[in-house]
């Protein structure tokens, strides 16, 4: 039996077994070392290698910004806001959950964060003002998945590190897709809202109002411009950025709002830790897959054989977007990128696919497998805030996922909204 043949049909036994993903690469790695000679060192080495990377440290910081943020009274503040801009709007309370998510997601770079940041205020919310809790939860489970779209993005960091792309190109391109995407929930979210009646709070648009909420949120509201501008200004690199973010979500938390507390920070700090070192994990074994996935010529194969269904650019991204949703389904998201950048990315580039282009779409594709059981992240937080089961949540998130899939092939097809930003710069 090749070796490549060993490698996939390990990979997707040990996924149907329900061994945990990292484990599953790592195991499906070994296998495959084993049956070629080499020597198990060669994860390790790749491991290592795949860690001792500048980009890379970016992921823990930014997963440590997020939690300071949401403990330390960035979110609400960034809610009312929100609230105050649209929330006399037929179904404004969903419509400001997803104004907030983007909003948080310019601070977090994570889903599950910005899931569990806003959802946490804004599920009761809406179901105290007569929303259905399933509706609730879908969209704060929904809205939550802009986390990843709007930079920063830790998905787009890795895939930069993974493709060789500027990570500040992917972070320009992440703007427009994530405001279409936004758009096209909002707009279901109205519809849905006029159908059963969701009405607004009732008080019209006060400027003064809004004015006030701003004030009390500028230093909220200041975090993405500081990070972002930073960034593109060339201040400082996206790696720098992440840092300058813990500073001031820890500064603004503690000293300027104090909804941080010293009992709060060796919690943050666990849990930050813990997150961190799956992604870690993950990062290193799916690495040495990678590399042995190189080794085999696995991606010429692949090439050769997507090559004799079609070689129009357009049909080959409907296949791989395909492919994607589905994988979505029982894949973390950064094994996604991981392990799919490198198949995919020499193949695309022959028929003249752009590299920023298709890591948007393969972003966007495993936001949605976050909102798709049975591994969807995001249906988790949902759940676990709202207090129903996860059936529940993933049949209420549904039409979402249709409205993203939506966006997803208008992307594919339209790659200028992708390109614009980052053609500009």
């Amino acid at each position: 039996m090749s070796a490549p043949v060993i490698l996939g049909l390990t990979l997707i036994g040990s996924l149907l077994l329900g061994v945990p993903i990292a484990f599953s690469i790592g195991i499906a790695t070994l296998v495959t070392l084993w049956a070629g000679g080499i020597p198990a060192a060669f994860i390790a080495q790749q491991s290592f290698t795949a860690m001792d990377s500048f980009p890379l440290m970016a992921v823990p910081y930014f997963i440590l910004a997020g939690a300071l943020m949401e403990t330390g009274g960035l979110s609400k503040r960034i809610i009312n806001v929100a609230q105050e801009m649209m929330g006399n709007v037929t179904g404004g309370f969903g419509i400001v959950t997803i104004l907030a998510c983007m909003l948080f997601a310019a601070i977090s770079g994570s889903s599950p964060a910005t899931v569990a940041a806003i959802g946490s205020i804004m599920i009761p919310a809406m179901v105290q003002r007569g929303y259905s809790k399933d509706f609730a939860a879908a969209v704060a489970g929904s809205g939550g998945g802009l986390g990843i779209i709007i930079p920063p993005s830790i998905p787009m960091i890795i895939y930069g590190i993974v493709a060789g792309v500027s990570i500040g190109d992917m972070f320009l391109a992440g703007f427009v897709p994530g405001f279409l995407l936004a758009l096209l929930m909002m707009i279901y979210i109205y519809w849905t809202a006029k159908k059963r009646g969701y009405k607004g709070t009732g008080q019209k648009f006060d400027l003064g109002r809004f004015f006030r909420a701003v004030w009390d949120a500028k230093w909220a509201l200041f975090a993405p411009v500081l990070i972002l501008g930073g960034i593109y200004s060339g201040i400082f690199t996206p790696t720098e950025s992440a840092v300058i973010a813990v500073v001031y979500g820890f500064v603004i938390g503690l000293f300027v709002y104090r909804e941080l507390s010293w009992k709060q920070i060796p919690k943050t700090l666990i849990s930050s830790a813990m997150i961190t070192g799956t992604v870690m994990v993950i990062m290193g074994t799916a690495t040495a897959f990678g590399k042995l996935v190189t080794m085999y010529q696995i991606p010429n194969m692949l090439a050769e054989g997507i090559m004799g269904i079609s070689n129009n650019k357009y049909v080959i991204l409907v296949l791989v977007s395909i492919l994607v949703l589905f994988v979505g389904t029982f894949m973390e998201t950064l094994s996604i990128v991981i392990i799919l950048a490198p198949l995919f990315l020499p193949v695309l580039i022959r028929l003249g696919v752009d590299p920023i282009h298709f890591g948007i779409l393969l972003v966007v594709g495993a936001e949605i497998g976050m909102m798709t059981p049975p591994l969807g992240v995001n249906l988790f937080v949902a759940s676990g805030i709202s207090g129903l089961s996860m059936e529940r949540v993933a049949k209420a998130i549904f039409p979402f996922v249709l409205a993203l899939v939506f966006g997803l092939f208008i992307l594919l097809f339209i790659p200028w909204l992708s390109l614009v930003i980052p053609n500009l710069f």
